[in-house]
């Protein structure tokens, strides 16, 4: 796979060593590019499975919390005053939450679309005007500069019901349906973009028996891992990827959602 040399990336919601940001965030790393990281523990940290520290990384991680809707445009900025230019944003973040239809609430789904959804939107604004040359970022360097790429992330939910995860579900069903009208309005500024649906990915969330129910209904008998998900992004982030463009991806290593485990 071709090298990410010379290119800037900005990878969001790196918080969990299992998760996929961080991963994400160490491949391309790997393959040469500039990475700036960020992430938000402090929603980690209230989830069932909990934060953990992330350890020592080859790059820094910053902290930006997407609720707040100036934090998009300032995480931009940042990008390109501390490397001069932003080549790559790979959106990863995401606010999850538990709240079926008879507990859902106009907090919680006012807060899902904040983090899931505005803030990449405007993130791919923000990032738009710097390519075309228009940001304020000192010394900014994005204008023509090749390799533009943005992936953002859904869950699957087009494909099958997920009732207990209502506002995590309608957010992220905003963010499928979404992709072709940014990837066609990025592809003006030189940016390729794509959504990612990864399937089910161990991120050590799920208990013991979760665990062993879902990886019977992979033909695998195995869990989607995020260096799976991080193959797939270091190709679409590549020069080899760039004829792929406005298209959600399912990555999902053959899931069987519709077949009983015993059945696998």
């Amino acid at each position: 796979m071709g090298n990410l040399q010379g290119r800037v990336a900005l990878v969001t919601g790196v918080s969990r060593p299992a998760g996929i940001a961080a991963t994400v965030a160490q491949r391309l790393h790997d393959r040469g590019a500039t990475v700036f990281a960020t992430g938000w523990p402090a929603h980690d940290d209230a989830t069932p499975w909990g934060g953990a520290p992330l350890g020592p990384r080859p790059f820094p991680v910053h902290r930006h919390d997407f609720a707040d809707p100036d934090a998009p445009g300032a995480l931009v900025d940042e990008v390109v005053r501390a490397h001069g230019a932003l080549d790559i944003v790979v959106a990863v973040h995401a606010r999850s939450s538990r709240q079926g239809l008879g507990e859902v609430t106009a907090a919680e789904l006012d807060a899902s679309f904040a983090v899931n959804v505005r803030s990449v939107v405007l993130l791919a604004r923000h990032f738009a005007r710097h390519r075309a040359g228009s940001g304020d970022g000192s010394g900014d360097r994005s204008r023509d500069r090749p390799g533009g790429r943005m992936v953002w992330f859904t869950s699957g939910q087009a494909l099958g019901p997920m009732p207990d995860e209502i506002p995590y579900v309608v957010s992220k069903a905003a963010l499928h349906q979404m992709t072709a009208s940014m990837a066609d309005a990025l592809a003006d500024h030189g940016i390729v973009a794509n959504c990612v649906n990864p399937g089910p990915v161990d991120t050590g969330y799920a208990d013991a028996e979760t665990s062993a129910r879902i990886a019977a209904m992979f033909p695998a008998r195995r869990w989607g891992t995020p260096h799976d998900v991080a193959n797939l992004v270091a190709f679409l982030v590549s020069d080899e990827g760039a004829w792929i463009q406005g298209q959600v991806i399912d990555s999902e290593g053959g899931f069987r959602r519709h077949r009983p485990p015993a059945d696998a």
